[in-house]
């Protein structure tokens, strides 16, 4: 199976069209607090307001997502406004004590919970930086910079982060913040170029986080990228231990891929980020029903969480990223299979045409269980960033099929 011409054009209109037309207008919308400043993220099925309390990360998500669209798609005022109202909101009120972000606050403002990651953080260098390229900001680039530096601190220095389990009685570690270093990483080389953090340059950080993602989460005889495993990679025989995140490893296979494509189709990222996609891939996708599920288990073995064989939005969103990118690095028709499925059941269940936006939360068999459009976890970004990431990687297929076509082209 291929991708032609004419499927590629079809998918061209449904990715622009659903971001312009219905993700941002939903947002811009019903979701930008112009009294108080920053994002409200719980809404319902026509946008109404269900709770006015803030999560902070989605303020730096938004952020991004609006000075990105004002960066690549249209310089449009109210996308920039946007971005501004959010990253001027987590400035003014989300910074605790030491600078680490709060992850919610109330509608004003006011501090409601101080987790332990310092995934905020992340998100707001990314949308710090994004506005920074849009705008020449100094102040919004060194903020970048800070929020990174602190990310990088709690997630990487020892002792800083207080750990999930006792580690004298069980030391392990996490794939996420490798994940999410690189990303970030990525993004600001992006925007703000090579920089120094922490004494090392955004490169250098993908380097050591792919690296031990590798080493250590990657296991090909068991066909598996981990979630957790001990402190030298060691698989952990616990619930916790074996439990699977497809979702996850697939938008940590297009974090990989993604570089090998910036490296100029780097052999070896190339082969990392294309072994995790398939074999998590197999592990992931509901050959009764479609979709990917969200937990399995290393063994097949029953999965502790109830909500396991749940279909959530953002895992197809980055299911979709993950395939379309490898179809284009490689050509192999797998990856446009694969495409087309998650593509077609995800805008069959999830999508709105009506209100806008997409539902997040269905059961196994597709039925919609909430019909909420945003929360504490959902907002304007694994959607949106979808949309415009495979918008871009379309039109790239399609200005490619037209050189091949020319004549005297390679």
């Amino acid at each position: 199976m291929s991708l032609p011409l004419s499927r590629l054009t079809a998918l061209q209109t449904t990715y622009r069209q659903g971001l312009l037309e219905q993700t941002i207008p939903f947002w811009l919308r019903h979701g930008i607090d112009h009294e108080h400043g920053g994002l409200l993220s719980a809404l319902g099925e026509t946008g109404t307001l269900l709770d006015s309390d803030k999560a902070v990360w989605l303020q730096g998500r938004a952020a991004w997502t609006f000075a990105t669209l004002y960066n690549t798609v249209e310089r449009k005022p109210e996308w920039l406004a946007a971005a501004k109202l959010c990253l001027d909101f987590i400035r003014d009120h989300c910074r605790g004590p030491g600078g680490k972000l709060y992850f919610t606050v109330t509608r004003t403002g006011k501090p409601l919970r101080m987790r332990r990651y310092v995934y905020s953080e992340c998100f707001a260098a990314i949308g710090s930086a994004a506005y920074a390229k849009a705008t020449g900001d100094a102040r919004a680039a060194a903020e970048a910079e800070q929020y990174f530096d602190t990310y990088l601190h709690h997630s990487f220095t020892p002792g800083v982060m207080p750990p999930k389990t006792d580690p004298a009685t069980r030391p392990m570690k996490g794939v996420a913040p490798h994940m999410i270093a690189i990303v970030t990483a990525q993004e600001i080389r992006s925007l703000l170029g090579d920089i120094t953090v922490r004494g090392a340059t955004c490169t250098t950080w993908i380097d050591r986080s792919m690296s031990e993602i590798e080493r250590d989460f990657f296991k090909p005889d068991l066909g598996a990228l981990m979630e957790i495993v001990g402190v030298n990679g060691a698989v952990l025989d616990t619930f916790d231990g074996r439990t699977l995140n497809p979702g996850h490893a697939l938008e940590c296979a297009w974090f990989i891929l993604h570089e090998a494509k910036w490296r100029q189709r780097d052999a070896r990222l190339m082969k990392l980020g294309l072994s995790i996609l398939d074999c998590m891939w197999a592990r992931g996708w509901d050959k009764e029903f479609g979709g990917l599920l969200y937990f399995t288990d290393l063994r097949q073995q029953p999965v502790q969480e109830y909500w396991a064989e749940m279909k959530f939005w953002w895992p197809q969103n980055e299911a979709e990223i993950a395939t379309l990118l490898a179809y284009q690095l490689t050509g192999e028709a797998k990856y446009a299979e694969w495409h087309t499925l998650v593509h077609d059941w995800s805008h069959r269940v999830f999508a709105d045409p009506v209100h806008g936006e997409w539902f997040g939360y269905a059961h196994r068999d597709g039925r919609i269980s909430t019909r909420l459009k945003g929360n504490t976890w959902k907002g304007p970004f694994h959607l949106p960033r979808m949309q415009w990431y495979c918008g871009r990687l379309i039109d790239e297929l399609i200005a490619q099929g037209l050189s091949r076509r020319r004549p005297g082209s390679a």
